[in-house]
């Protein structure tokens, strides 16, 4: 059994037949993936990355075992795509109390933002705990993770001792150039490589994402397995009208050039939630361009169906739903009986919470395509590092599927860099003079 994408509550809005109509541009956006002669095509490493990483999972497991031993905090360092993934698939496999729970080490995350307080409370966090480190960057030198990661480092020989702290970093970087590669070779970091063909938002299933999920205690064999079967699901034997990635593409395209301009990205399950994040760099860092691309939302139900539900069920119609369900989930709490039933929930008495949940679920769906919001799904059979890998794969897939349909670079993000420039000038760091004196000029 795979995860399942069904897009029949979308034929309302668009027909099959204009569904249909993008298999040849499709099946040619995946000869350009798999040929490598599309556009970014110097990024595509993460295609078969199910299983060339397979070699390097021993090693990364006992690097992970190695931190689980000694520490009690594990500090995952990075932004974007270097912390979304992992942070997504151990929120979703992890208990949603884990921090009131006795389940060392805990994995916490810096570098994803320049929050003074933020980094202040982690300190305070760590102090007088043991901890490692984990830090990723191609450059070593984006600032958000090497601000943290210079405050850390300190933070950690000084209460460890540097000794100890060669053993408890390790450097996810570069394989031969920049400041985080020059500094592990010094200090003698352990180290993995970032390939240069694999960016940021789809190297989850690299040493990036990888290394953190082992650290919180979970199966990346399964993770990996997961995704290689997705690979081939996905691949290009498989014909257009049975290929998931391919179907999610199309569909989407087709929605939008219908006038859909938002995709909202909905579950119904609150460990769900980082999935989404990750899901939205994804599809926005590589679709975004050029003044096209669809833009990548989300939300969590039923929670946010008491705040941004009126919108969507009555707002601008601009915006499809995409659905991601899980089939069955890994406990089960039975509703009871109660005799005075004040609160008129009897006729619930014996039946399953999740079987409540899926029926918000199916209801909302009704209700939404009826208001004029297309709906498609992504169902998971429950919620495990197998099922994840497929999820996690598929997306990344069907991503550069949809990019080379929008007929955009989906493997770069030049618009990033303008407010690093701003910001730069705006510090004065050397070699950003004319940059500052024009800015300041403006801000007169």
């Amino acid at each position: 059994m795979d995860i399942k994408l069904t897009i029949d509550k979308a034929y309302g809005f668009v027909t099959p037949e204009a569904v249909s109509a993008y298999k040849a541009r499709a099946d040619k956006a995946q000869e350009m993936l798999v040929n490598g002669t599309g556009k970014g095509n110097d990024f595509l490493g993460w295609l078969r990355l199910p299983e060339d990483i397979r070699p390097q999972l021993k090693d990364i497991q006992a690097t992970a075992n190695l931190l689980r031993q000694e520490c009690e905090v594990i500090v995952c360092i990075g932004i974007g795509g270097s912390y979304l993934g992992a942070k997504a698939v151990i929120d979703a496999l992890s208990s949603s109390f884990a921090w009131l729970e006795d389940k060392k080490p805990y994995i916490v995350y810096a570098g994803q933002n320049i929050g003074e307080d933020y980094l202040y409370e982690l300190q305070s966090l760590l102090r007088g705990k043991r901890f490692g480190i984990i830090s990723i960057s191609k450059s070593g030198t984006t600032t958000e993770p090497a601000l943290a990661f210079r405050l850390l480092k300190t933070q950690l020989e000084e209460q460890q001792g540097k000794e100890a702290a060669r053993r408890l970093i390790v450097c996810i970087t570069d394989k031969a150039r920049g400041a985080l590669r020059t500094l592990a070779t010094q200090e003698g970091y352990k180290t993995y490589v970032i390939e240069d063909n694999i960016g940021g938002r789809f190297s989850v299933l690299s040493p990036v994402g990888l290394l953190p999920i082992a650290c919180a205690g979970f199966d990346i064999e399964q993770l990996i397995d997961g995704a290689a079967r997705m690979e081939s699901v996905c691949g290009t034997d498989t014909p257009f009208e049975a290929n998931p990635a391919a179907q999610y593409a199309a569909v989407r395209n087709a929605l939008y050039n219908s006038g859909k301009k938002v995709e909202l990205l909905v579950n119904f399950h609150p460990k769900l939630h980082y999935v989404s994040e990750w899901w939205k760099q994804l599809y926005g860092e590589s679709e975004g361009k050029e003044q096209k691309g669809i833009f990548p939302a989300s939300a969590d139900f039923t929670t946010d169906l008491h705040s941004m539900g009126q919108y969507i069920q009555d707002g601008e119609r601009l915006l499809f739903e995409t659905v991601v369900s899980v089939a069955e989930p890994n406990h089960q709490v039975d509703f009871p009986h109660n005799d005075a039933n004040l609160d008129g929930l009897n006729f619930l008495a014996g039946k399953r919470v999740d079987e409540v949940n899926k029926m918000a679920e199916l209801g909302t769906m009704l209700a939404h395509v009826d208001g004029g919001v297309p709906n498609l799904k992504v169902e998971l059979p429950k919620l495990n590092e197998y099922y994840l890998g497929e999820l996690i794969y598929f997306f990344e897939r069907a991503c550069g599927i949809s990019g080379y349909l929008l007929d955009v670079n989906p493997f770069n993000q030049p618009g990033v860099e303008a407010y690093k420039k701003n910001m730069f000038a705006l510090l004065d760091k050397p070699g950003y003079e004319a940059e500052s004196k024009a800015i300041r000029e403006r801000l007169k």
